[in-house]
């Protein structure tokens, strides 16, 4: 006589045959040595694998097949083993948690459009054999004595429906919380992350690496390479070590002290993004601009962006600096996850911004000196410095005195950022999947607009991320790309309570 399976349907356990019953009691039974969650984590942990079997169901995959996909093997040690480890914050991580209570959270998205709708219960159970390999990550946000640090957090992570504006701070004072999070909507997956956790390289390791493993559960095998992580490999002590610490040590303060930048002049909203903007442009037109300017495809889009910061201002007086993250992975090789990056500044006075030869001019003048190896180990040594400076200071007086030193990460320095992740690379039964990608900053206090870049296949996504709803930035930046013969797809949200 057929036993009923908790917590499965009976229509479903009585179609089964007494054998594969039998195999799905193991399957279960293999799941219950994979998972010493508490009682509430482990039985949501087990209806993620109910939820998928029965996914599995509907479309007619051979039920063998699915247990094979679903195999609780792939949870590896994580969910079975208590938390032990934590991670001290590294050198440029430090700060994030301190601005929180001033008003703003450092917090960015990758995102991946595939070809078809996300099936939820396959993108949750990807989530669920994912996190395992990235051990920093399953981590929530604690206070020490001095600085705050990660928390090993044994937890079943979520993947959610996206229901809200994107890039919106996390809520990390609660206990156990994670810093960041999985959202999906119709084709999209995007992965929100503080900045506390890692920088734009470590993010895009997790996301390729999560997309690769939800399109295994749909039967595209992907053979792990350089481009892509092995989801079933141990995670190394380099994956998330502190590699600021390999920076040759030395320098001051001084790499973060400037003058402050001119503003576009658009009222402040209230809501922040009060608007999401993508410009989607061919690879090959954008390459084949930049040529006709004899420049890169980062330098180009910089000048039109110069150019453009220009007519969103009243100003008349005064330099317009926009400031460019820098992976320091380049000059010191390094596979972690965490932060590892630092940042320069382009600055040009308002009156120079006059066409675009002549700012490409002047960018390309500053851009090799302060991009080089030297500079960056200058500005990471006097994060260092910073970092060194407080720290023998109680976390409870350390926040009025970081703002001070760090005046918000130099916001009112910048007039806006450009951050290119540049082109992304997965194997090719992954790729095929993927429409393309794209990459969103969260708003600074000060500055009306942040912009990213990210190229995949022969899409490069610009996304524009708004704190003002006067459209002046980008529309005059869409009318100088199509003006220099680039034809642009505009997508994004509606506006935002402004």
């Amino acid at each position: 006589m057929k036993k009923k399976m908790k917590g499965l349907p009976e229509e479903y356990t009585e179609r089964l045959s007494e054998e594969e019953q039998g195999l799905l009691r193991d399957f279960f039974d293999d799941f219950d040595l994979h998972c010493r969650l508490g009682k509430r984590e482990k039985a949501a942990l087990r209806e993620d694998f109910e939820r998928a079997l029965l996914y599995y169901d509907g479309v007619g995959l051979p039920f063998g097949e699915a247990l094979e996909r679903l195999d609780p093997v792939h949870l590896g040690g994580f969910y079975a083993r208590p938390p032990m480890l934590w991670f001290p914050l590294d050198d440029a991580a430090k700060i994030y948690p301190l601005s929180m209570k001033h008003g703003r959270m450092s917090v960015f998205r990758l995102a991946v459009y595939l070809k078809e709708d996300v099936v939820p219960e396959l993108l949750q159970m990807a989530l669920n054999f994912t996190i395992k390999r990235f051990p920093s990550f399953a981590t929530t946000l604690k206070k020490g004595f001095f600085w705050h640090y990660l928390d090993t957090a044994k937890r079943r992570f979520c993947a959610e429906p996206e229901q809200d504006i994107p890039c919106q701070p996390l809520k990390v004072s609660r206990s156990g919380s994670q810093s960041f999070r999985v959202l999906y909507w119709r084709n999209r997956i995007s992965v929100e992350f503080f900045h506390v956790l890692t920088d734009g390289t470590g993010g895009l390791t997790f996301l390729k690496v999560l997309t690769a493993e939800y399109l295994k559960l749909t039967g595209v095998e992907a053979t792990p390479d350089e481009n892509l992580w092995d989801v079933e490999e141990a995670p190394s002590q380099e994956e998330f070590a502190n590699f600021f610490m390999q920076v040759p040590r030395g320098g001051g303060s001084g790499g973060f002290m400037d003058r402050s930048a001119l503003q576009m002049s658009g009222r402040l909203s209230r809501q922040k993004p009060c608007r999401l903007l993508h410009f989607r442009m061919n690879l090959q037109q954008l390459k084949e601009a930049a040529a006709r300017h004899q420049t890169s495809l980062t330098v180009y889009l910089l000048g039109q962006m110069f150019l453009a910061q220009k007519a969103g201002t009243d100003e008349l007086q005064g330099d317009v600096n926009i400031q460019l993250p820098v992976n320091m992975r380049k000059f010191y090789p390094s596979r972690t996850v965490r932060n590892f990056s630092m940042y320069c500044g382009i600055r040009l006075p308002i009156e120079t911004i006059t066409d675009l030869p002549s700012v490409i001019a002047g960018i390309e003048q500053q851009l090799q000196p302060k991009t080089s190896r030297e500079a960056m180990s200058e500005m990471a040594a006097s994060a260092e410095g910073l970092v060194r400076m407080l720290r023998f200071v109680p976390l409870a007086l350390k926040e009025p005195v970081a703002r001070i030193i760090y005046g918000f990460l130099g916001d009112k320095v910048f007039s806006n950022t450009l951050s290119n992740l540049g082109a992304v690379q997965l194997p090719a039964s992954c790729a095929d999947r993927i429409e393309y990608m794209d990459f969103v900053l969260s708003t600074a206090i000060t500055n009306r607009a942040g912009c990213a870049v990210i190229t995949f296949g022969d899409t490069v996504s610009f996304s524009i991320s708004k704190t003002t709803a006067d459209p002046t930035f980008e529309e005059e930046l869409y009318r100088l790309l199509c003006t220099d013969g680039l034809e642009v797809r505009v997508e994004g949200s509606r506006l935002y309570e402004g």
